[in-house]
Formats: C-alpha cells, structure tokens, sequence
C-alpha cells in the first residue's frame, strides 16, 4: 500500500467513523448523563469489538462469515435484539432528579460491556472491514502489514469519534438536569437505536 493510498483511506474511513450510528449514539447519550470521561473511556469497548473484526478480515476468516448466509443471519438477528432490547430499556428507564453534588457512580465496565456487544452485532461494521477495507490493499505486496496499518489507523481515528461524541453528548447534559427533559431525551435516543436495530435487519451481504 502507497503513502498516497493511506491518504485518501484516512478521511474516507474517518467520515465512516463520524457516521451516526448505535455506538456514537451511546456515546452521546452515556456523556449526556454521566460526563465526558465517562462516555469517553467506556467507549474503548467498541474498539475491542472493531479489533476482533480487523483480525478476522486480515486472517482471511471473514471470507466464511461473508459468504455463510446462515452464520451472517445470526449476527443481524443478534445485533438487532440487542440494540432494540437497549432501546426498550431507554424507553422505560426512569429519570429521577440528578443530584449533582453526588459522585456519577456509573460502571465504567458495563457501559464497555454494552459498547463492545453493540459494535459485535453490527452488520454493516463487518462489511466495513470485509468490503471497505480491502479496497486499499496492494495484493502485490504482504497484506498483513497493510491490514495492521489500515487496522490501526481506523481503530485510532474511532478512537477520535468516540471523543467528539462524547463531548458533545457532555454540553447536551446541561439541558438534561431536568428530569422530564432527560426522560424524553433517553425515549429520543431508544426510538433512533431501535430503527437502527430494524435496519440491521435490512443489510445483505455483499
């Protein structure tokens, strides 16, 4: 791969990055109620996911899961549960008065946990790195050095993403102190991650 390849991966991924979607849904939402740092370091449980996907794409194992209509199946079905699962959740969740003399006792494990289970039941995040991904690679030359470098620069600038999100999910927050404006803000972002759940269910293999 030429330095003028990796030039133009950079800001085609990064738009991909910036895409509104489940996880910088989360992100916004996990900041607005919780804080930026908060958002910020739960949110390195998606790159966990993405680096799953990377290796999988770079070792040639992805082959089987795109072109296994029966194994890609399962993971829309799951993603799509989960994230409407979550959207319930958000919908039905309580917002109580925010105390804001108290400390955020938010786990930092379980927003990790969520982000990283969102990221692994999102399709069109598999098709990323089986079909984007690629397009950027010398088959000329060793691929696996290639994959580490397109790998490491889209995991790097997610890593970005998941910062602006999380900031401005923390300047939405001022507007949620209250808790009937909190309460229709979480119903907001349950009735957008479950549309995004359906479509899950539209993406097709390519």
């Amino acid at each position: 791969m030429s330095i003028t390849a990796w030039l133009f991966f950079l800001p085609a991924c990064f738009a991909i990055n910036l895409a509104p979607g489940p996880n910088n849904l989360l992100s916004i939402n996990v900041a607005a109620r919780h804080g930026f740092m908060t958002a910020f370091v739960g949110g390195t449980g998606r790159l966990v996911a993405f680096a799953l996907m990377l290796a999988l794409a770079a070792t040639g194992l992805a082959v089987v899961l795109h072109a296994s209509e029966w194994f890609f199946l399962a993971i829309k079905l799951a993603g799509a549960a989960y994230l409407i699962w979550l959207a319930i959740q958000l919908w039905r969740s309580d917002a109580p008065a925010i105390d804001t003399t108290q400390q955020d006792d938010a786990s930092l494990w379980r927003i990790a946990r969520q982000e990283c289970l969102v990221a692994a039941g999102n399709p069109k995040a598999i098709l990323v790195f089986t079909a984007f991904l690629p397009q950027f690679v010398d088959i000329a030359k060793p691929m696996l050095p290639q994959f580490a470098v397109l790998g490491a620069s889209f995991l790097v600038l997610e890593w970005v993403a998941i910062a602006l999100y999380s900031w401005a999910g923390m300047y939405l927050g001022k507007w949620l102190v209250r808790a009937k404006v909190r309460r229709w803000f979480n119903r907001c972002c349950g009735a957008f991650l479950a549309a995004i759940g359906v479509s899950f269910l539209l993406v097709r293999r390519t």
